[in-house]
């Protein structure tokens, strides 16, 4: 099969893929690298359908990736046309086709991410990707969030996107008043906070939400002041604060340790 070139119709519809309005409308996004579209293929949509319409790749890649890739619908793609379907400098020469995942969160969840204006798309899927690791079971981006299907974010989450629920709330107060009728205790990361994470093991044993707030300038106050406690992470040197993707690690493990030792 002779590469499809930066030219091709089908390269040139997947390429717009990288903006939001087109992803909304079409209901498909781009899973950049070998590590998303294996999350990909392993993914069946709760219709059944499989989550990958098409993988590009570059004829390199389809032999290096041949036991990943297995009966996948493969399309060769040549180098130019490889660097428009990917937002990476140096492109692994994988990038997939996907379905919207619409996956929901579960029903008693014992821990859970809220991210309130995250905007970073990177941060995003570091959040994403932690959350997975720590064990939680989904995570909510609220308020004007990035994308969760924005290809640096996919590509951020290194498959976790596919591995645990990921979902989006305009209303940030929503998010939390839904996750406290859940049964779930709300715990904002606030560097003024009245609890402090290392005293904290006895409410961390709790079915756990955690609200995290936008990189910048963090939680608005009402917003905070919803949750059932506010829980500072001490800063043990000269260092000003921590950047979200830290806090939400130290935080998730935090309550992961705590819930495996209750």
């Amino acid at each position: 099969m002779v590469p499809l070139t930066a030219g091709n119709t089908r390269v040139k519809e997947a390429r717009k893929l990288h903006r939001r309005s087109e992803r909304s409308e079409r209901r498909c996004f781009l899973a950049d690298g070998p590590k998303a579209v294996e999350g990909a293929l392993a993914t069946v949509l709760g219709s059944g359908q499989d989550c990958v319409v098409e993988v590009f790749a570059t004829p390199a890649a389809a032999t290096e990736y041949a036991d990943l890739l297995g009966a996948a619908p493969v399309t060769l793609v040549d180098d130019r046309a490889m660097s428009g379907l990917s937002d990476s400098v140096n492109p692994a020469g994988l990038v997939a086709v996907c379905r919207f995942l619409d996956g929901g969160l579960p029903p008693a969840p014992r821990l859970l991410t809220i991210c309130a204006d995250v905007r970073d798309p990177g941060n995003a899927g570091t959040v994403i990707r932690t959350s997975d690791a720590a064990g939680a079971e989904g995570v909510v981006l609220a308020g004007d969030a990035v994308d969760a299907y924005n290809p640096k974010t996919v590509r951020a989450s290194v498959g976790s996107l596919f591995h645990l629920p990921v979902v989006l709330e305009r209303d940030p107060a929503a998010a939390v008043r839904r996750a406290q009728r859940s049964g779930l205790t709300v715990l904002a990361a606030d560097g003024a906070g009245e609890v402090d994470l290392f005293a904290a093991d006895e409410l961390l044993t709790r079915p756990t939400a955690w609200l995290f707030g936008n990189e910048a300038w963090g939680l608005p106050d009402e917003l905070a002041a919803l949750a059932d406690h506010r829980v500072r992470i001490p800063i043990l040197g000269a260092a000003e604060s921590l950047n979200l993707a830290t806090a939400a690690a130290v935080c998730l493990y935090a309550s992961a340790r705590a819930m495996m030792r209750a």
